[in-house]
């Protein structure tokens, strides 16, 4: 770590006023960072710096800095979120070397529109997930929980698929846009307790079904996805969802959920 307490560094941004619009990359010094700054910190102080030249800050999306909701996500020197497995509030510059060019661009895959810079359209996620529907809920009394004892180690797995915030990294990393991780995760969290099983097969068929209309890849086994998960959900729930949706295709779903031999 540099012995300063700031350093200057070159950002080459993704810059394109609108998604219908041709793109480019543009340079911009960025002098006197807080080496103890964050990455977004850095941005705001070259937007500021923008602002006051009269030109248009570079858009980028930003809500919790926690590492919690990912909608933070760029590309960073070609790696979603960048370097380390966190977010992108959660750079920090001092992983940066001082005097560094570092690129930006945004999430932008076939299945993400570019609405403008390094912002994307995401909405395709949440399309998946509303497809899956609910768990089937009553209105009468609840059963004590007790009487569904659920294996220590199937609590961890399911809290573990359950742990993906959807920011798309792994569609963003997968050379083919693929949500697979995405959709795994979010298919295992509940496939693996009690209260998902009702609807287990026909919630698989429906996510697996919206997110080949959303237009996202293939899965090729890369697994640039765990790799870039910055929850590190394991590409294992894919084999698992993948095992469900054959099932699913081999037995049909009555509107109970109970599933029939065709």
């Amino acid at each position: 770590m540099s012995s300063t307490t700031t350093m200057q560094v070159t950002i080459r941004a993704w810059r394109q006023a609108r998604g219908a619009d041709t793109g480019r990359f543009v340079n911009y010094p960025v002098n006197d960072v807080p080496i103890e700054a964050s990455f977004l910190e850095m941005l705001d102080i070259l937007n500021e710096s923008l602002v006051e030249q009269g030109e248009d800050p570079i858009a980028f999306e930003s809500d919790c800095r926690e590492g919690i909701c990912g909608t933070c996500g760029i590309v960073v020197d070609g790696l979603p979120h960048g370097p380390g497995q966190c977010t992108t509030c959660q750079l920090q510059m001092r992983n940066f070397d001082n005097g560094s060019i570092i690129t930006i661009e945004p999430f932008s895959t076939g299945a993400f529109r570019v609405i403008k810079d390094l912002v994307v359209d995401r909405s395709g996620l949440d399309r998946v997930i509303q497809s899956g529907g609910y768990v089937t809920v009553h209105s009468g009394p609840k059963p004590e929980p007790n009487s569904m004892p659920i294996a220590h180690e199937v609590v961890e797995d399911a809290l573990d698929a359950s742990a993906c915030i959807g920011c798309g990294a792994c569609v963003a990393a997968c050379p083919n846009g693929a949500a697979m991780l995405f959709t795994a995760a979010k298919v295992n969290h509940l496939a693996l307790l009690p209260q998902g099983q009702a609807e287990r097969m026909s919630r698989v068929t429906k996510m697996v079904a919206t997110m080949d209309h959303e237009g996202f890849g293939s899965c090729r086994n890369y697994a640039e996805c765990q790799a870039s998960c910055p929850k590190g959900i394991s590409v294992k729930y894919i084999g698992r969802m993948n095992a469900d949706y054959i099932k699913a295709t081999l037995f049909s779903t009555d509107p109970r959920g109970d599933v029939q031999a065709t």
